[in-house]
């Protein structure tokens, strides 16, 4: 089939358009120009399409449906970007899907769409008992929600044959920066991820499918990827050199992540091959190197951290 990707320089991206090449698609990559991009789209050559352009660009979108059946769309900015410049992620995550939805409905024959969204719909859901489940209440709780809620509502209602995938945390395939984002998770969350992998498998099964469309579903890793945020994150920071953060450093304000219940995806996709335990050892042979550089300055780099954390600051205030 002939597949058009957006956000295929991103983390699922990167995966999933290898994976429909794998499977004998034709693929064109929609990807926004930057070096970085240029970088990326360098190992598509004589594999996958490029088409340059930009979401907010109606006619650079409109050049890029032409002749595609399927549409997979995963573009979005994401947090803490997206809450950070609330409006630039509107115009590209609100308007570009607009964009992409009126390109599709302009041809005379419309591709599929399937659209990425995110579990964090469900909203702060640590006080009932998981999993989360389709039927669950939605809720926009921030500017990534609402963005997501508003596409996938733009979806269900533009008269396209469509399909959304919620997605657990899908972790990059390489160590994350430390960012004060991370620091508004309580420790005792619920957290499930998903194999970058494992997420483009479940794109590129689906997407063979006649009954994925006109459904939501849920894509995690499974019972085997189902931790609490505690057991994630300080085993993130042993692999890099740092060791736990004390849980002073963390809000106690529930945060919008879950364990998922994804039986139904998982008996028609067969996608969930990656433990949690294989995904950090993967993240493992990554950060060897950065490990061994972190040793000697681990003091400084862990007040660096925690000076990061306005509830570590307030909780030395006060003693």
């Amino acid at each position: 089939m002939k597949v058009l990707l957006t956000g295929a320089s991103g983390n699922i991206g990167g995966s999933t358009w290898e994976e429909l090449c794998r499977q004998g698609h034709q693929v064109r990559c929609f990807i926004r120009p930057s070096r970085t991009n240029r970088r990326k789209a360098q190992r598509m050559a004589g594999k996958a399409e490029v088409a340059w352009g930009d979401l907010r660009n109606r006619d650079e979108v409109k050049a890029a449906v032409q002749d595609q059946e399927i549409i997979v769309h995963l573009a979005f900015v994401i947090p803490p970007l997206c809450l950070e410049q609330p409006e630039v992620a509107r115009e590209i995550n609100v308007e570009g899907t607009r964009n992409l939805i009126e390109a599709a409905r302009s041809l005379e024959k419309p591709p599929k769409f399937l659209f990425a969204s995110s579990l964090d719909v469900f909203g702060r859901t640590q006080d009932q008992e998981p999993p989360r489940k389709i039927t669950d209440p939605v809720f926009a709780t921030d500017a990534y929600t609402e963005h997501k809620l508003a596409c996938e509502s733009m979806l269900k209602s533009s008269g396209l044959e469509w399909s959304i995938f919620r997605f657990s945390d899908v972790p990059p395939l390489a160590l994350r920066s430390p960012h004060p984002i991370m620091f508004e998770i309580p420790l005792n969350t619920r957290f499930e991820m998903v194999h970058p992998y494992d997420a483009a498998l479940a794109i590129a099964n689906g997407i063979r499918s006649e009954e994925i469309w006109g459904r939501i579903w849920l894509i995690g890793g499974g019972k085997s990827c189902q931790v609490y945020y505690r057991d994630y994150l300080n085993r993130m920071l042993d692999l890099m050199g740092i060791g736990s953060l004390p849980a002073e450093a963390f809000t106690t304000k529930p945060y919008c992540t879950d364990w998922l219940d994804t039986e139904d995806s998982q008996h028609l996709l067969a996608y969930q091959r990656y433990t949690f335990d294989d995904i950090l050892a993967g993240l493992a042979r990554i950060a060897r190197f950065q490990r061994l550089l972190a040793r000697p300055s681990r003091f400084f780099v862990r007040r660096w951290m925690l000076n990061m954390s306005p509830y570590w600051k307030q909780a030395r205030a006060q003693k």
